[in-house]
């Protein structure tokens, strides 16, 4: 079993929970748990690719840190337009994680 979590929302919020609640045939609780668990994958690759682009940590510890694969997150960096870094550092740095 999980966590109760209680949170304040706004109306506007409330309605498009209902509506998506009514839409998806689903009770409110599997709605806010199915939208948590999208926003928090979603967070979670634009926070690893924010590390990435300032250049602290690879694009493979980018895709580990979101719990994606690497060919995603190349993916998902090349649509956002973040040039790829990558140097024989990185490489070796990559290599001695997988080992």
């Amino acid at each position: 079993m999980g966590a109760t979590i209680t949170t304040r929302v706004s109306d506007e919020i409330e309605e498009e929970i209902r509506s998506i609640s009514k839409r998806e045939q689903l009770d409110r609780s599997t709605v806010v748990r199915r939208l948590l668990v999208v926003g928090i994958k979603d967070w979670k690759i634009k926070y690893a690719l924010e590390q990435y682009s300032e250049g602290k940590i690879t694009i493979w510890k980018a895709a580990r840190m979101a719990g994606i694969s690497l060919r995603q997150m190349l993916d998902i960096a090349a649509k956002k337009g973040i040039p790829f870094q990558y140097t024989l550092e990185d490489l070796r740095e990559d290599f001695g994680s997988i080992e």
